[in-house]
Parts: C-alpha cells; structure tokens; sequence
C-alpha cells in the first residue's frame, strides 16, 4: 500500500507507460479481435481501460474528466490510445493536486467496501494490468508484436542477442 503520493505516482506513471506501450501496438483490424463472440474484443476491453479509469478515480474521490462517448468503442486504435494517454497524465496530476500522503490513511467505502485511500490506488493499478494481460493475448491471436513490459516479449530476446527462453 502506497504511503506517500510520490510513490504512487511513481508506480502510476510506470505502470501507466507500460499500459500505453501495449495501447499503441494495437492496429484498428485488431480491435475486432476476440476470443469468442460472448467475450469482450480486444477494442472493448483497450476502452474498458481507457474509460473506467476516471469513473474509478472519480468514485475514490478526487475528480478528472469522463472521457467523452464513453460507452461508445472508437473504430480507430490511435485515439484510444491518444485519449489513455490524456486519462493517465490527468490522473497522476489530480491525485497530487486532491489529495496529501496524511489523506492516504483516511477509510473511504468504494464499490461497497471501506478501505484506506491508498487501497483505492493500489486498486485502480491492479485494474489496468489484468486487463493489459487479457489485451496481450488477444494481440499474439491477431498477430500483433506484443511489447516486452516486465522482460523482453518473445520477439525482442533477439534483439539482446539472446534466445526465448523454452519455458
């Protein structure tokens, strides 16, 4: 749990840079990709991210902008990944604008839970990687290049000189 703004920024703006990373490798064919017609393409849950994240930090408290037609998927991979780009830079922003490492420890209920602030933070993260997992796979099924976030993706072990490893 974060006890200092400065620290979830930190982890924010990393996080939110490998989430942009993954964002603009989409191409607009790819969006369409699914892995079945009961679950969410690879274009609804790129915008799931993109538009939840004001509506999360929004419930927890400190105010930024929707983003606008919301429940509306773009056609175009560039402006969910533009428009992530706005979302995350304006989160990092409000957060330290909102609220002070003293007001992380305050109990708040979100989503019908009571937790510290700095929960709802860490919550928020969490969010934007589960999703960036399920994108990277529907990616290698539409034959994108997955970028590399914590290590090297399978195509970029090459370029270090080295093999993938087989496990």
């Amino acid at each position: 749990m974060f006890t200092s703004i400065n620290e979830f920024s930190q982890e924010w703006n990393q996080e939110a840079a490998s989430t942009q990373k993954i964002l603009d490798a989409l191409t607009d064919e790819s969006l369409q990709q699914s892995v079945s017609s009961e679950d969410r393409t690879l274009g609804r849950i790129a915008w799931h991210i993109v538009a939840s994240t004001p509506g999360m930090i929004n419930e927890f408290g400190i105010t930024i902008n929707q983003v606008e037609k919301p429940d509306t998927i773009p056609v175009s991979a560039k402006e969910i990944a533009d428009t992530f780009r706005k979302v995350s830079a304006e989160v990092a922003e409000q957060v330290a604008k909102q609220w002070t490492d003293e007001s992380l420890t305050e109990i708040q209920n979100v989503f019908g839970m009571n937790m510290p602030r700095a929960a709802t933070l860490s919550l928020l993260i969490k969010h934007i990687i589960h999703h960036r997992g399920q994108m990277t796979v529907l990616m290698r099924q539409a034959d994108l290049k997955v970028p590399g976030i914590y290590g090297p993706a399978r195509e970029e072990w090459s370029q270090i000189g080295m093999e993938a490893p087989a496990l």
